[in-house]
């Protein structure tokens, strides 16, 4: 089937403004959670340091509650949504009779190549690459069922990260012994935690080329991670469940869905709550060992359900709420954030250069969780203003606008067309 002519982007009248909030929403948890974990230079830091920046009862209450309510659980909410939007997208090309395949394919190459420019120039920890590339791998499932699409999603959710995950841990010591092993796996945290080493000192020059050399020389000894297909098979399994969601519906008539939705609001909030807590027990209780013991594997399946079940929770909690007007109100300041999600993704990379590293402020490694917390809030709270203040008088936003305009061949109009006022009676 041939792509239609009349393909374009997505009019105003055709969007989602719930999806659009919650799509602004779930970008202040990327922004805070990558801030606390990489942009302040807490993962780069001796374990010794990064506990004694967060020794006092303030900063452990707040490590506490971001590990239980934010860290993963918001970038799992992000993934939902590309799954959802790709749900959205093919619905749309099916009312226009046309096929997804030919403009996805063109938005996801457009995508990375916005995402390999980010992760070479600006910031590793780039997403917006394992996205285009994973999204490809949705086309397939565009005609499966509803419950095809649930059940590979729990393959790829589940079943493959345990799988590798105990045989990485177990095949080791079966063909080279436990002692060999265990060498191994110190030689490995040994090299990473030099790298880690070198990439913080980098971090730390006042001279931006000699920081943007420690970024992309960081991410690219990255790039061989074994871990590296439990993440791929864990994204996969986020866009087919967020796949799976935009094709029945939920965010886009959730009134039809209330039921469901709550549901799974509460037993998202309830079940991802209660593994989230059994999980930071016993890391807490575990705070400051050098090793972990055997049995922490495991800990693996309650830590994932407990990630899935909130992200599932928090996006079917905010569907309904956005119901209410009163709450709408409030959750509506999101919109505009989540219409421009990417260049504020993007501009939240550029602006914590400027915060943390040497020739900007230079608090990279220096910036306890509070505090970082606090310059996340500032920071993004400017973001949805200027989102606000940019779609007063743009269609898109400007790396969107790029997005758009690479995806259809054309430069698309920017500027919003005043709304003619009604002629008098």
């Amino acid at each position: 089937m041939s792509e239609s002519p009349s393909a374009g982007p997505i009019e105003s009248a055709q969007r989602v403004h719930a999806l659009d909030a919650l799509r602004g929403f779930a970008l202040l948890g990327v922004f805070i959670s990558n801030s606390l974990n990489w942009f302040n230079g807490r993962l780069l830091l001796p374990k010794e340091q990064a506990l004694a920046l967060g020794a006092s009862p303030l900063e452990l209450t707040v490590n506490s509650l971001f590990a239980l309510l934010i860290d993963q659980k918001f970038v799992t909410l992000f993934t939902l949504l590309f799954g959802l939007g790709f749900a959205l997208q093919m619905t749309r090309a099916e009312e226009r009779g046309t096929s997804i395949v030919p403009v996805y394919r063109r938005r996801l190459l457009v995508l990375l190549g916005i995402g390999l420019v980010h992760m070479v120039a600006i910031w590793f920890g780039d997403i917006l690459t394992t996205y285009a590339l994973v999204g490809f791998l949705l086309l397939p499932f565009r005609k499966c069922s509803e419950k095809t699409v649930l059940v590979w999603a729990a393959l790829f959710l589940f079943v493959v990260p345990i799988v590798f995950s105990v045989g990485q841990r177990v095949l080791p010591a079966m063909l080279d012994g436990a002692a060999a092993a265990e060498r191994a796996q110190k030689a490995t945290r040994e090299e990473e935690a030099e790298r880690r080493a070198a990439f913080l000192t980098g971090l730390s020059s006042d001279s931006v080329v000699m920081t943007q050399q420690a970024n992309a020389a960081y991410g690219w000894a990255s790039i061989p991670n074994p871990n590296r297909p439990v993440l791929l098979s864990i994204i996969l399994g986020r866009f087919l469940l967020g796949l799976w969601a935009g094709r029945r519906g939920l965010v886009q008539d959730v009134e039809r869905h209330r039921p469901l939705l709550r549901k799974l609001a509460a037993w998202g909030l309830g079940v991802g709550g209660v593994m989230g807590l059994i999980v930071l027990a016993i890391n807490l209780s575990h705070r400051g060992a050098t090793s972990m013991p055997g049995w922490m594997l495991w800990m693996r399946i309650p830590k994932d359900v407990g990630i899935l079940f909130l992200g599932v929770g928090y996006a079917a909690a905010f569907a309904l709420l956005f119901q209410k007007a009163g709450w709408r109100k409030v959750l509506g300041v999101f919109t505009p954030a989540g219409r421009m999600a990417l260049t504020l993704y993007l501009m939240q990379s550029v602006l914590s250069l400027c915060v943390f590293n040497g020739w900007g402020l230079g608090l990279v490694g220096r910036t306890p969780p509070s505090l970082t917390l606090l310059l996340c809030l500032t920071l993004f709270a400017g973001q949805v203003a200027f989102s606000h203040w940019w779609l007063g008088r743009f269609r898109f936003g400007p790396v969107e606008w790029l997005w758009r305009s690479l995806t259809y061949g054309r430069a698309q109009p920017m500027r919003r067309v005043p709304t003619a006022a009604p002629a008098a009676s």
